[in-house]
């Protein structure tokens, strides 16, 4: 069977895809890679095919489904499936980038807790999921993470390319993934990139935001078992 290389959204641990790592290794190698050392998605990209296997699977979602379409256009050959979760092939729009800076500095200052209590959280849960724990996971895998880690994240994502030259040039299985109330990364971009992607499957997660491998785990595995075993047949008849 591929290996698996998982990819996390900004400022997110291992723990992300903690409902995920169990099931999806049972059966497979599965490897973490997080996003850290660079602040470009080039080189970021780059540091990923250093560290994979020499064909894999790959899923990103948020920050990590950004980098991963840098992958596959660095190195299509090497990577045999591709899922997308929640995120996003356009260029960064100027409204966007332009509320980078004031968070840059006010990290600097020391108010990472702050900045992703008040400005990035309230953005990554659906209505009923507001609260409470999940919150408190991202705030914390966060401060894991650090101001550096948050300051070069947030120039990569101000920096990229766009990549639908990209998404139209993919070959191999493909799943695009979202939550159906994601406010970041909304359905209609997935939509989007399903109609760009030939051999693309396009899955809305009912009653998840941004994060819908947190909200509905059971949901997102059942969509990612589905496109591994498509991978591993694709693969195994190639």
């Amino acid at each position: 069977m591929l290996p698996l290389v998982m990819l996390p959204g900004m400022m997110c641990t291992a723990e992300l895809y903690r409902e995920q790592i169990g099931p999806l290794s049972a059966q497979r190698a599965l490897q973490f890679l997080p996003l850290i050392g660079h602040n470009n998605v080039c080189n970021l990209a780059s540091q990923i095919l250093q560290l994979a296997p020499e064909k894999f699977a790959l899923c990103g979602l948020s920050m990590g489904g950004i980098v991963a379409f840098e992958v596959i256009r660095q190195a299509p050959e090497r990577v045999q499936g591709l899922a997308l979760l929640d995120t996003n092939p356009l260029a960064e729009r100027d409204e966007i980038k332009q509320k980078r800076a004031p968070q840059i500095q006010r990290v600097h200052a020391g108010a990472l807790r702050e900045v992703m209590r008040d400005d990035m959280t309230p953005n990554y849960f659906a209505e009923n999921k507001k609260n409470g724990e999940l919150i408190e996971l991202c705030e914390r895998m966060a401060l894991q993470l650090g101001d550096d880690v948050f300051v070069s994240q947030s120039e990569a994502l101000r920096d990229r390319p766009d990549q639908c030259d990209t998404l139209r040039s993919i070959q191999v299985p493909t799943l695009i993934m979202c939550g159906e109330e994601d406010k970041l990364c909304p359905v209609e971009r997935h939509q989007m990139m399903h109609q760009m992607v030939q051999a693309s499957t396009l899955a809305i997660v009912p009653k998840a935001g941004h994060l819908a491998v947190l909200e509905q785990p059971k949901h997102s595995n059942n969509h990612l078992q589905a496109w591994l075993q498509d991978c591993d047949r694709k693969f195994a008849a190639s």
